[in-house]
């Protein structure tokens, strides 16, 4: 056994390095395994939410439905933003950061197990419960005012930015612990909830207005969301699985089992294409002060991708006959979040590409002709499979579109 191994064959050390910043023109910037799984995490997080999601439609419980999910997708989402942005900007990789993300992902899982809770407090309508949630978010604000801390002290030039930060972050958290303390209703808390979250996605805007702001990367920032939207079209996958099994538990191995597969896989498939046809890299970096309708906006978009994959997963509890829904609200389980995906993304990518040469408005029509085409398929008495079938089409006109454009952001 050779015992002279070399300095480059050697693991690196990782060593305390100082938090100074990346440089946001930095060349060939990707993104890091640590930050790879960090995101494995909120995989559970996305799992549980489409979940009780689904599990609330099939019941016939709307209102459970869109309260906890709302309220569950943004505490997922903003959980992953507080992160990915801080990282793009002041990763290190040094000791210090990876122990301090390594408690975020711990503050990720607490979170996530707080979540059949709070969809069960809400079916109730005494009190919003997401005590387990704030515990989450305590754990992960400890390690994320230690992070923005560090970088106050080791760059002196973006100090007021990153103490902005830890203030806006400090302040939301303290309200977050106020509110499970106060025993009021679920609207109350809402109204609450609404306030604190203003506070949350404040912060970043004020912060980033003090000098030249954080020093984050347009392309890696861009990478960063776009993995966490495959995360999300991953419970597209899991839905698909879900209506397969149904079927075939069911009726066999049929044709009915073939449209399901088929359908739930073409629509992950025409989303994944679809999103990743917006050049937001490429735009972020010539405008950097778009970045906040950018990245807020995604936040709708990642959670109307979960959605859908509720949606498949709600068609499989009705094949098998366990749904307490009719065949129209069955399909509108997963047309409403196709809907509203393909009208988010056209929006946004017509915010970074204003003078577009694409005729956008006539294909996200165009799209939105299937999903109505879908609806009436399932009032007509078609079946769920075949209504599911019509559905997948809606994102290919927007697909064939651009890319007879020839353009990715045209």
């Amino acid at each position: 056994m050779d015992t002279d191994a070399t300095p480059a064959a050697a693991a690196p050390p990782h060593r305390l390095r100082r938090m100074a910043g990346h440089d946001p023109q930095e060349r060939h910037r990707t993104a890091t395994p640590l930050e790879g799984l960090f995101d494995l995490t909120f995989a559970t997080c996305f799992g549980l939410a489409a979940a009780q999601l689904a599990h609330a439609l099939a019941q016939g419980h709307f209102g459970t439905a869109l309260v906890g999910f709302g309220f569950a997708s943004f505490a997922i989402c903003w959980a992953w933003i507080n992160f990915s942005w801080f990282s793009s900007a002041y990763d290190t990789d040094d000791w210090i950061f990876r122990l301090v993300t390594m408690v975020q992902m711990t503050g990720v899982l607490v979170l996530a197990t707080g979540l059949p809770r709070l969809f069960d407090s809400v079916d109730k309508g005494a009190h919003l419960d997401d005590t387990i949630i704030v515990l989450g978010y305590v754990i992960m604000r400890v390690a994320m005012l230690t992070q923005w801390l560090r970088a106050a002290r080791q760059d002196p030039a973006r100090r007021r930015a990153c103490l902005t930060y830890a203030t806006a972050i400090a302040i939301a958290q303290v309200g977050w612990v106020v509110q499970i303390i106060l025993d009021t209703s679920v609207a109350v808390t809402l109204l609450f909830a609404a306030v604190l979250a203003i506070i949350e996605l404040a912060g970043p805007v004020i912060a980033e207005r003090i000098g030249d702001g954080t020093p984050w990367h347009a392309h890696h920032i861009a990478e960063r969301y776009s993995l966490f939207a495959l995360i999300a079209l991953g419970e597209g996958v899991v839905g698909t699985i879900a209506g397969l099994a149904a079927v075939v538990e069911v009726q066999g191995w049929s044709l009915d089992a073939g449209l399901v597969c088929l359908a739930g896989i073409g629509l992950t498939f025409g989303m994944w294409w679809i999103y990743y046809l917006l050049p937001s890299a490429e735009v972020l970096r010539a405008h950097r002060d778009r970045s906040f309708v950018w990245g807020y906006g995604q936040i709708f978009i990642v959670a109307a991708i979960v959605a859908t994959g509720a949606g498949l997963h709600v068609a499989a509890y009705a094949i098998e006959h366990e749904s307490h829904i009719g065949p129209v609200a069955t399909v509108l389980c997963s047309a409403i979040p196709v809907g509203l995906f393909l009208i988010l993304v056209h929006g946004l990518h017509r915010y970074l590409v204003p003078r577009s040469a694409a005729p956008r408005v006539a294909m996200l029509l165009g799209n939105l002709v299937f999903v109505a085409v879908a609806l009436g398929a399932a009032a007509a008495g078609a079946s769920i499979a075949l209504c599911l079938v019509i559905l997948m089409l809606a994102p290919t006109l927007t697909v064939a579109g651009s890319e007879l454009s020839g353009r990715r952001g045209a």
